[in-house]
């Protein structure tokens, strides 16, 4: 029987997290329509494009928090192709002082897209819109899913 993992309140999130790095995965989804980003709704970088991802919750594994992150930000089940890469977010980018971020290759499988609140206006690119998170912006540029601007 899996144990259902929980969230940090939002108060011991910023105190944990002004201490330490925090773990997130990336969930860079690529189809033939280009690759899907969704506009921030909340802080920090709100109302920037990014790829979707999320903490990484203690107990939990990294298959389990893209299953989680897909679902809970895209309605969407993904099939992980590789492993990408890393990005770090230092200040002042990361309210949270330092989070460190794996990101995947994936593609959809299952469900329908769809924001969250979150990020509501979720889209396909093939090239990097304005106002996208600048580590973000470069690291799908080095790894070839957008051209340099």
């Amino acid at each position: 029987m899996k144990t259902k993992l929980k969230q940090l309140p939002l108060k011991e999130f910023n105190r944990v997290y002004g201490k330490v790095p925090r773990l997130c995965v990336d969930l860079v989804v690529k189809t033939k329509n280009g690759v899907i980003l969704s506009k921030r709704d909340i802080k920090p970088s709100k109302g920037m494009w990014h790829i979707p991802g999320g903490t990484v919750l203690f107990g939990e594994k990294l298959s389990e928090a893209i299953s989680r992150v897909a679902e809970e930000e895209l309605g969407l089940k993904l099939e992980i192709i590789k492993l990408l890469g890393t990005t770090e977010f230092l200040p002042p980018t990361s309210p949270h002082a330092h989070a460190v971020s794996i990101a995947f290759l994936t593609k959809p499988i299952a469900g329908k897209l769809r924001g969250s609140s979150q990020g509501r206006e979720v889209r396909y690119f093939k090239q990097a819109p304005l106002n996208t998170i600048k580590e973000q912006e470069k690291f799908l540029t080095i790894h070839k899913f957008f051209k340099k601007s």
